[in-house]
């Protein structure tokens, strides 16, 4: 076992070396040049009103962890968990902010840069964006090995658990390390649903007052709005993604190490369990290299369209993507080929992971880029005004849930079938070593983020270069190059959130075998046998099976429990969203009564001879998000524990079952019409139907003003929300256990 645990010394060589890459990008940022005194200056106040309100929104989810740490550490005092998940859920917390201040750091510094860039030619601005995202992707990755890596070894091999006392197997282990999912999960809502209201309530502010009212263009420095509108591209779609990554990235290695630990367990092969619990983060470290290499192939040429940079950024991510693929088979030939002969066949549930992601991005590419028809469609229904283009974004959105929704769906089937040797009976065994595949295949989908959130962080950046560039005034053919990263990027943020909410669809499922695992723990942990079957025996929890589990609690679709549970998740899905989207509009309300008094009172403003007040803008924006964000962020913590103690094991099931199905589905929705609305107006102002300032770019700048919190503020959250909630049950479960053992 000592031999195999050295292993994990590989895993914290890989994070070493992405946390390294990712300072050596960072600094080399850093050496372009700025541009002019002016570009600097606008750069300065979106910076520091970018950390200012992070500054603020860690303070206040700071005192949100204090109190639940608090109440990990009063259970552990009644032996309701053990004594280490309070400082686990902790470090999960504090790593994700982490992740996402270092990644928004640099996005600030890089836009001037991009920008700059850009007045030589569209590949140097490309280059400058990109890699400077690419910190966003190595920062998450390497932080995320480096706290699996690190908890394991210490867990593993100082006796920590014993101490505390606690089991130190394999699976007390793993599922005391989803704890610190938790805190990452938890830190990812506040930071995407803050961030998500902070950056379109100044987004919808800055467009429906300047671009509709005023007929000024986007990014004109005599909007109010526009330091606001840029600060929150850096807080919600850098800051907040970075965090949301992580947690699923972390989330997804975790869940399948816990469902290793298990499936394992009675293998009666010396060893096996380890190498089944090592596998995930094994695979996870070789994408790092495979992403740096990836990273380094992203280039492009000068003139280039929309498919030759999607191109450009698909060659990078496809190269990496198969060659994870290969190096999975060398890792399971390596780790199991001499026990078993089914490790071609877990391999290819990475494949089967690898292969959904890029159905995934390829679909989210063509219903949300204005290189394609369905997009372009909703740029002609602009032709009959704002209500026509709001329809048939409605109509795409739904319309492109039907290709992601099957690609998953036959993920897991496939992904379970390839695991367990292509046997269709259902059996315990099989039952877990599918399980073990799907969460294999999660890993797989996510095994290269350091090169696909790289692809996603850009687009922000490359946001923010467009409005400093709009801003300090320079020549059309800068703005051009920075508009055809900009659209690039709409598509690629798009991708990315279609990306995750379908890892968060097999991380979520990974998560549901979790929760089984870690209530046999409670009862375990009390003595306890599971509940009585129909014939009135019982079966004590540590000889149960998943299916001996799901037996004792009566979970099937014929209990009204479980039927009620599932309910309660579709609904939380909903109340989610309508919580985050009223709250941008609440804070969007705030903006354009603020930005419709400042050139109403401000002499002077509408002819660039007096400067907007930016300040009082920025500071609408941190302090409604600020305050909109505790409320739904706390239900999905809240809302688990109650159908715990009230529903049991089998109304949470349902609950997370109900949570899974509809918030997937409504995620894809979200992002995809969000996407949609974005690029079809992108697409009016490239010339297509009258252009910039027509009545046509009129009609689809409401529609973007419609789908902004649609794809940034509720859609990307909701993955978010299902993984918190199985989390939660997770932590819980003792709670659960003994509640109902009263």
């Amino acid at each position: 076992m000592e031999d195999l645990t050295i292993l994990m010394y590989a895993v914290l060589a890989a994070s070493v070396l992405a946390l390294g890459f990712a300072y050596y990008f960072y600094r080399s940022m850093l050496k372009k040049d700025e541009g002019t005194a002016l570009m600097k200056t606008i750069a300065s106040h979106v910076r520091k009103g970018a950390m200012a309100y992070l500054k603020q929104q860690y303070k206040v989810v700071t005192i949100v962890f204090v109190v639940l740490a608090v109440v990990f550490a009063v259970m552990a005092y009644f032996h309701l968990q053990n004594g280490i998940v309070w400082f686990a859920f902790l470090t999960g917390g504090f790593f994700s902010g982490l992740a996402g201040f270092f990644g928004m750091k640099t996005a600030t510094y890089a836009s001037a840069r991009t920008a700059n860039a850009a007045r030589q030619s569209l590949n140097a601005g490309l280059q400058v964006a990109f890699r400077s995202g690419a910190v966003m992707g190595l920062t998450v990755v390497g932080l995320a090995l480096l706290d699996v890596a690190g908890w394991f070894l210490i867990l593993q091999k100082t006796g920590l658990l014993e101490m505390v006392g606690a089991q130190a197997d394999m699976i007390t282990i793993t599922t005391t390390m989803l704890t610190f999912g938790m805190g990452a999960s938890t830190q990812a809502l506040f930071a995407r649903v803050g961030g998500g209201i902070y950056t379109k309530a100044a987004d919808v502010g800055a467009d429906l007052v300047g671009k509709t009212e005023y007929n000024i263009p986007e990014d004109d420095p005599r909007n109010p709005a526009t330091i606001a509108d840029n600060v929150g591209d850096n807080v919600g779609d850098v800051a907040g993604m970075g965090a949301d990554l992580y947690e699923s990235y972390a989330g997804s290695i975790l869940a399948t190490m816990a469902l290793g630990a298990a499936a394992f367990a009675s293998s009666g092969v010396a060893g096996m369990q380890m190498k089944a619990v090592l596998a995930p983060s094994l695979i996870a470290a070789c994408g790092v290299l495979l992403s740096l290499i990836g990273i380094f192939m992203v280039k492009t040429k000068e003139g280039a369209g929309m498919k030759e940079l999607l191109r450009a950024l698909s060659i990078g991510t496809n190269t990496a993507a198969f060659l994870i693929a290969g190096v999975t088979f060398g890792i399971f030939a390596w780790l199991f080929g001499t026990e078993t002969d089914q490790w071609w066949q877990v391999s290819l549930s990475v494949v089967v992971g690898l292969l959904a992601g890029v159905i995934i991005g390829k679909s989210t590419e063509y219903y949300t880029s204005q290189s394609y028809k369905p997009t372009q469609k909703v740029s002609e229904s602009s032709q009959t005004g704002p209500a026509t283009v709001i329809i048939s974004g409605l109509g795409l959105g739904m319309l492109s849930t039907a290709i992601p929704v099957v690609t998953v769906g036959i993920a897991i089937v496939l992904a379970y079938l390839c695991a367990n040797g292509f046997q269709v009976a259902f059996t315990p065994e099989n039952l877990s070593l599918g399980l073990y595949g799907i969460g294999i295949a999660a890993v797989g989908m996510l095994s290269t983020l350091g090169i696909t959130l790289a692809t996603d962080a850009y687009g922000p950046i490359a946001d923010n270069a467009g409005g400093n560039a709009e801003m300090s005034g320079l020549p059309a053919e800068v703005r051009q190059r920075t508009d055809a990263l900009d659209a690039l990027g709409n598509t690629t943020a798009a991708t990315g959130k279609g990306f995750a909410i379908g890892s968060a669809a097999l991380t979520a499922l990974a998560l549901l075998a979790s929760y089984v695992e870690e209530i046999k723990i409670a009862l375990i942990r009390t003595g306890e046998k599971l509940p009585a079957l129909a014939d009135g025996t019982q079966i004590p929890a540590d000889n149960a099976t998943l299916v001996d589990f799901m037996n004792a609690y009566n979970v099937n679709l014929m209990n009204p429990i479980v039927l009620v549970g599932i309910f309660i998740g579709s609904m939380m899905a909903f109340l989610f969203c309508g919580l985050t989207m009223n709250a941008v509009g609440r804070a969007a309300q705030k903006m354009v009564e603020e930005v419709r008094r400042q050139f109403k009172t401000i002499k002077g403003i509408l002819e660039g001879k007096a400067d907007p007040d930016y300040a009082r803008c920025v500071a609408i924006s941190t302090k409604g998000a600020q305050h909109e964000m505790l409320l739904p962020s706390i239900l999905a913590i809240i809302v688990p524990i109650i159908t715990g103690l009230i529903l049991g094991v089998a109304g949470v099931l349902g609950l997370l079952i109900g949570g899974l199905a509809t918030g997937f589905v409504l995620a894809v929705f979200m992002a995809n019409a969000g996407g949609a609305w974005d690029n079809a107006k992108k697409y009016v102002e490239e010339g297509h139907f009258g252009g910039k300032g027509s009545d046509c770019h009129k009609a689809t700048v409401v529609g973007d003003t419609v789908g902004d919190p649609f794809k940034d503020t509720s859609g990307p959250s909701l993955n978010i929300l299902i993984k918190l909630m199985s989390m939660v049950s997770i932590v819980m479960a003792g709670l659960t256990v003994a509640y109902h053992l009263l």
